[in-house]
């Protein structure tokens, strides 16, 4: 089934480390690639369709028209992304947390044409021209059709890209009881993880982690300079951890004792763990004293 340990995978590392670099570049670049060719190509379309029909529209109107909406759709990508992190829709909670969704599918589709139609009365008032949305109920329903549709894409569009990150670096997973006899290892304690990359799957040591990071939905596994997420909550897999091994330092961390070379006190009152690997991890003054405890004695 499953390896004893994560072998090297050069290429597709080697390529993700370089993505990673480039990454915080690389996709806002996308989102606007995606909206002003959406915007430009939306703005041929409706300019050729006005005058094959024949419409009295001048040819800057379709313009302002699509890219008003998208400008003000690619700014709200952001905010969607932060939402879908703290509410991701996952297979085992989707149903709890569609309302939430919904709810901000509405919000998302009154600010988008609140401010689209503040951007068209600006235009068509440097052109001194006046414009006019229509009937306000009507025409709100009607953007909200197409909104939550955006919505959707946006969001489908986010999970696809996570999919495609977590099937290069790797996605951990907890090991689940076998369905007859017993346990090979503890469950409630597991000294391994099941690790999914690239269609493979191996089984990491937990004594090879080096900390955790709570990331939105997920707990990132640090383990030798790689992320491998993990669907859980900090506190779920806290209480499943080895309390003389892993400690919790931060709200959204938690350190491998075996992996600590230095805690540096600053003057703030809180503290910074210094990795054996270079990698640093804020400490705060709530779990400052509590940390250099067991680190001292080692219980």
């Amino acid at each position: 089934m499953a390896n004893d340990s994560i072998p090297p995978s050069p290429d597709a590392q080697a390529w993700l480390a370089r993505y990673r670099l480039w990454q915080h570049v690389v996709e806002p670049a996308l989102w606007i690639l995606l909206f002003c060719g959406q915007a430009t190509l939306n703005s041929l379309t409706v300019s050729l369709d006005i005058s094959r029909i024949g419409l009295g529209f001048a040819r800057w109107e379709p313009v302002v028209w699509e890219w008003s909406s998208n400008l003000v759709l690619l700014a709200l990508v952001p905010a969607v992304v932060a939402f879908e992190r703290r509410f991701g829709l996952q297979w085992d909670c989707w149903r709890a947390k569609l309302r939430w969704h919904v709810l901000a599918s509405v919000v998302f589709s009154l600010v988008h044409v609140l401010a689209m139609v503040g951007l068209r009365k600006l235009a068509y008032a440097s052109q001194g021209a006046e414009y006019g949305f229509g009937n306000w109920p009507l025409e709100l329903f009607y953007e909200y059709l197409k909104d939550a549709r955006s919505y959707g894409s946006i969001l489908i569009l986010v999970a696809l890209y996570r999919l495609l990150l977590l099937r290069l670096q790797g996605e951990a997973s907890l090991l689940d009881a076998p369905d007859d006899g017993p346990p090979v290892e503890s469950v409630e304690r597991p000294e391994r993880f099941l690790v999914r990359k690239l269609g493979k799957e191996y089984l990491l040591p937990a004594a090879e982690v080096e900390w955790l990071q709570a990331w939105g939905n997920y707990v990132n596994l640090r383990v030798r300079a790689h992320d491998y997420p993990l669907r859980a909550t900090m506190a779920s897999i806290e209480a499943r951890l080895d309390p003389a091994r892993f400690v919790r330092v931060h709200r959204s961390y938690i350190v491998n004792l075996d992996y600590v070379q230095e805690i540096e006190p600053l003057d703030s009152g809180d503290a910074r763990a210094r990795m054996r690997d270079g990698g640093q991890v804020p400490v705060s003054r709530r779990y400052r004293d509590s940390l250099r405890r067991v680190a001292e004695t080692g219980s």
